[in-house]
């Protein structure tokens, strides 16, 4: 072969890697998935998607890949691609990261202790590091968040995460999300209130776990809220459950009389409890803000999620004992 010869075919790779041509060997469009592990160079990349016919050199691949100088701009992850891609979109895709994501769903109301099993097979670390990091306090203030720790600021929502992300990126995420909650209405509400950031959250982290029905949010934060102002024990069930450590069917007197000493027993501690008990949602924040104005200091659940809300304790114990038969009738199905 001459040197000519060899120059025009040196020539016509190089335009065809240039334009991010395809050699591919099977037919374009069939999906594969393509793993890119942590700390692959560029060689293990264009191999791998090679392997998969992705493209369908990976000489030509890894030529391309060096003329964009994109070597050192490669990232791990699972990626969706096409077989017989182009060298331009096989490279825009793994310099860019459009990797495969998957949906990380944190419910209202959710203890930090319930989110760890989601976030950590999301991470793909074991839930016992995930929980240990969740309950770390000093992480709570390098993320500016208002304390004690993570709970009730982790804020809930779907979110798409690639799999294998960090656990850091996850809990970063979730934390500018909450603080997104707060916009320039909310802060003002918020101090027209005369009330901190962490005890409007703590106080809708309560609202949260009472609350069955969205509408009665309002009126069960204004029941709070006259208990605060008039220096009652808020005597809110939720607070004891949490410092039992999670939810009981039945919440006895033996039960709150355990854990008299926690901060978190609002039937022997007046005021609110140190912090959260769990994630409260936008609308929960906005009723803590912004509680219906009435003269109501109890309530009681009604068998259907409801509440009858009463403003003197006979009021209020006629209500509860209408409840109670209200339930022993469900159950005996008359």
């Amino acid at each position: 072969m001459t040197n000519g010869r060899r120059l025009r075919i040196a020539a016509a790779v190089l335009a065809l890697v240039l334009a991010g041509g395809v050699w591919a060997t099977t037919r374009p469009g069939d999906p594969v998935l393509v793993v890119i592990p942590a700390g692959a160079t560029l060689s293990d990349v264009a191999d791998s998607l090679s392997a998969k016919d992705v493209i369908g050199s990976s000489t030509l691949f890894k030529a391309y890949a060096r003329l964009r100088r994109a070597e050192r701009r490669l990232k791990s992850g699972t990626y969706e691609m096409e077989t017989g891609s182009s060298y331009r979109s096989a490279l825009r895709r793994v310099t860019r990261g459009e990797m495969v994501t998957v949906p990380l769903t944190i419910p209202e109301g959710f203890r930090l202790d319930q989110m760890a099993g989601r976030i950590a097979r999301i991470a793909g670390v074991p839930v016992e590091r995930v929980a240990a990091e969740l309950e770390s306090e000093e992480l709570g203030a390098d993320l500016d968040l208002p304390g004690p720790g993570l709970e009730g600021y982790l804020f809930p929502d779907t979110y798409r995460f690639a799999q294998g992300v960090p656990l850091s990126i996850v809990i970063e995420a979730m934390a500018a999300r909450y603080r997104r909650v707060w916009t320039p209405d909310r802060r003002a509400r918020l101090d027209a209130l005369g009330m901190t950031e962490r005890e409007v959250v703590t106080l809708a982290s309560i609202v949260q776990a009472e609350a069955r029905r969205v509408d009665e949010m309002p009126r069960i934060a204004g029941v709070y809220h006259n208990r605060l102002d008039q220096g009652w024990l808020l005597q809110a069930d939720p607070t004891v459950l949490y410092a039992l450590g999670g939810y009981r069917e039945r919440l006895l007197y033996a039960a709150i009389d355990s854990v008299e000493d926690s901060p978190y027993n609002t039937y022997a501690r007046a005021g609110l409890p140190p912090g959260p008990i769990g994630s409260p949602g936008e609308r929960a924040i906005d009723a803590a803000l912004s509680p219906e104005d009435h003269d109501f200091m109890y309530f009681v659940a009604w068998p259907d999620g409801t509440h009858v809300f009463t403003r003197s304790l006979a009021e209020h114990n006629v209500a509860r004992a209408n409840a109670v038969r209200a339930r022993e009738a469900g159950r005996s199905g008359s």
